[in-house]
């Protein structure tokens, strides 16, 4: 069962930061997942559309000038980092999620997101987008075919893959709270891979590794590795 390290290692380090990246991997994580904004100026790694909980400033994200973000505090010294900082922290065999929280212009962002991908050292067969809207993943299918796309939901809607099915899905990842034995086995049996968000309690990684999901996401890769063996 793969480890992505959510936020990278959150629990130990600030959350989407480089520090965090880098922590994850040093504690065996599969791969990293983080947040994105498409700002006027570039792609940055961010959670919040407001700028209060992790840089403790007013103001929304979207709203500050780039410069600005650029020189925010993040916790213990961490800058907000840009797409190609987060994923020069990525070496070519592990994996990478880059969940969309907000997408301006979908042909610019295909352009940058591509054109850091191509600049670092990830493997695309590793690579996974995903949102919660579904629209914008559809949108960015069509203009790159072969990037693995994750149906990201926190419902366990009554036709559970029909989101995954009509984007082509690689996976269907699902919140911990709603996903279950007979959701797995139903996406597994449609051809797509179930990873989980979050999951830090050892009792639910040993219960959705002894149901074959194939990934989940969690602040503490840490625990989880060990949990795993």
């Amino acid at each position: 069962m793969l480890i992505f390290a959510h936020r990278g290692a959150s629990k130990a380090a600030p959350e989407n930061s480089v520090k965090a990246f880098n922590l994850a991997f040093e504690q065996n994580a599969d791969g990293i997942e983080f947040d994105t904004y498409q700002h006027d100026s570039g792609i940055v790694v961010f959670h919040d559309r407001t700028l209060a909980r992790r840089a403790r400033e007013p103001g929304y994200l979207l709203d500050t000038q780039w410069e600005t973000l650029r020189k925010m505090d993040i916790g213990e010294g961490e800058r907000i980092p840009t797409l190609a900082e987060a994923l020069n922290c990525v070496a070519g065999n592990k994996w990478c999620n880059i969940e969309i929280k907000h997408l301006r212009d979908v042909d610019s962002w295909v352009h940058e997101v591509k054109t850091a991908v191509q600049q670092s050292d990830i493997d695309t067969e590793k690579l996974l987008i995903s949102s919660f809207n579904h629209h914008w993943l559809q949108a960015i299918a069509s203009r790159w075919s072969d990037v693995k796309i994750g149906a990201l939901s926190a419902s366990y809607e009554l036709d559970c893959t029909a989101s995954a099915r009509a984007l082509h899905a690689y996976s269907v990842n699902i919140a911990l709270d709603a996903v279950d034995k007979e959701f797995v086995q139903t996406a597994q049996q449609e051809g797509f891979d179930v990873f989980v968000y979050t999951v830090d309690e050892p009792r639910d990684m040993l219960m959705l590794k002894a149901w074959g999901v194939a990934g989940i996401f969690t602040n503490v890769p840490d625990t989880a590795r060990k949990v795993l063996l």
